[in-house]
């Protein structure tokens, strides 16, 4: 059984800062490699000669292998130790964009994107943990998830204009070679100021459950890249939704009957929990889309360098910058309803501005769009942590955060599927195409803000409140 810790009570103001800090940059480099590898993406369909496909897997390689370890990792990080899974993480992230940096065909650079992944899914999630665990008390703790939202943010926002930079002066390989340096510092500053902390009943390896979220999620995936290729009525796709529902039922199944499960399956009786995860998945959906058919938009169509696509991207990250902060601020204040709907509404509003985009429309057009978006994703992040961490008890703040973060990979991954593969199986080509797909990111913001008014309401509050009770006396039992 593990030592719990209580970095809050051992460390003053300033420490609990420094260990902020330290963590903000494993979010910098996260968000530094969302948004640089995007703008990238047309450099690396000339130089490796990649379809449409080929692109979807670069990201996807890396969001995909992400959502299926997140748990895993947050399991590892509260048996272990939260700091030392951190810093191997980091370890490992910079090592896989040190090749990616090297690779010399597609393949190559799908599979050192997976190895980025196994770094990155010891990131986020266990950087929230530990931020978690250092601030414990609920407004301090909103406070800090918004400054962590923005550090995102900033980093995003810093993301097009460096990763355009980098591309037109040194080549798309550069982009990931620029994450190695900040790892370096971000596991020397861990070292030194992060305490070690670790949940006090340490869960065992399920390699059943994490076998079957390897399915589900791989599959589904799958299915959605390839469906242009293959068409649905293929025995390929139809395979493949097979195997994903088959992994469901097992999950359900085999979960349910463990005792140290890798996915609580309890955990979704709580509308709360489960309103967060599902506004994860659609609110992610929207900005992985968002990105992808944004970058081949202004490159491909617009014939715009990746210097100048990334500084007319520049407003969206700045607005998600500036309103991660203000999230925190409201969701301290007056919880997360305010926060959940109105970064649905912009969120549509943005993406619904970008339906009718053509091959003339105004950049002033373009960045009142982007700057909607970027509002709206920038609000949503503080309130999904929020409710996601009111339906766990603390001593499971690793596993509350693999969950979320989990459903956040899922939701980007699908986004990038899905309208990638209405684009690449649309004949009226890229723009018509684009028309579809970016209706659906609208109804991912519509969805966001209908499932924000129901997940916050009075019941499903006092649920997730039942809901943390149970857990934690079911955590005390098994310790016993």
């Amino acid at each position: 059984m593990g030592i719990p810790v209580e970095p809050s009570r051992a460390l003053s103001s300033r420490g609990r800062t420094i260990v902020l800090l330290t963590c903000f940059l494993s979010v910098v480099v996260a968000g530094l490699d969302t948004t640089i590898s995007n703008v990238a993406l047309p450099s690396i369909q000339r130089e490796l000669h990649a379809p449409v496909s080929g692109l979807q897997w670069v990201v996807d390689a890396y969001t995909l292998v992400m959502a299926c370890l997140l748990m895993f990792s947050g399991s590892l990080a509260d048996r272990f130790g939260r700091r030392r899974v951190f810093q191997i993480g980091l370890g490992l992230f910079s090592l896989g964009s040190l090749l990616c940096g090297l690779a010399s065909s597609l393949e190559a650079l799908v599979a050192c994107r997976a190895l980025q992944a196994v770094g990155g899914s010891m990131l986020n999630p266990v950087a929230m943990s530990i931020i978690a665990t250092t601030f414990t008390d609920s407004k301090e703790r909103a406070r800090a998830v918004g400054a962590w939202g923005a550090a995102a943010g900033l980093s995003g926002a810093a993301g097009p204009v460096l990763g355009g930079l980098l591309v037109s002066g040194l080549g798309w390989r550069s982009i990931f070679w620029v994450n190695v340096p900040v790892g370096a510092l971000a596991i020397c500053l861990a070292q030194r100021f992060v305490p070690e902390s670790r949940a006090a009943h340490g869960m065992r390896f399920d390699a059943l459950g994490q076998l079957l979220v390897v399915a589900f999620l791989g599959s589904v995936t799958a299915a959605v890249i390839e469906v242009p290729q293959h068409g649905w009525g293929s025995p390929f796709i139809i395979g493949l939704l097979v195997l994903a529902a088959g992994a469901v039922a097992g999950l359900i199944v085999v979960e349910s009957r463990r005792a140290d499960p890798l996915v609580d399956i309890r955990v979704f009786r709580s509308p709360a929990f489960s309103g967060a995860a599902i506004i994860s998945v659609v609110a992610l959906m929207a900005l992985g889309g968002f990105l992808f058919l944004n970058t081949l938009y202004l490159q491909d169509v617009r014939g715009y360098s990746a210097l100048h696509a990334g500084l007319l991207t520049f407003p969206m990250a700045a607005a998600l910058a500036a309103c991660a902060m203000i999230s925190g601020r409201i969701v301290a204040a007056r919880g997360s309803r305010p926060a959940f709907v109105l970064a649905g509404l912009l969120l549509a509003a943005g993406t619904g501005l970008l339906v009718g985009t053509g091959h003339g429309t105004g950049t002033w057009y373009l960045v009142l769009a982007y700057l909607l978006f970027g509002a709206g994703f920038g609000l949503v992040g503080t309130p999904l942590t929020n409710t996601a961490l009111s339906g766990m008890p603390r001593d499971r703040a690793g596993v509350a955060g693999a969950i979320a973060s989990t459903c956040r990979q899922t939701g980007g991954a699908v986004g990038v599927a899905v309208c990638g593969s209405i684009v690449a199986g649309g004949s009226a080509g890229f723009l018509a195409s684009s028309h579809t797909a970016w209706t659906v990111l609208t109804g991912c913001g519509i969805a966001t803000a209908l499932l924000g008014l129901i997940s916050t309401g009075r019941w499903a509050r006092a649920r997730a409140e039942r809901s943390a009770r149970r857990l934690s006396t079911h955590a005390l039992e098994a310790t016993r």
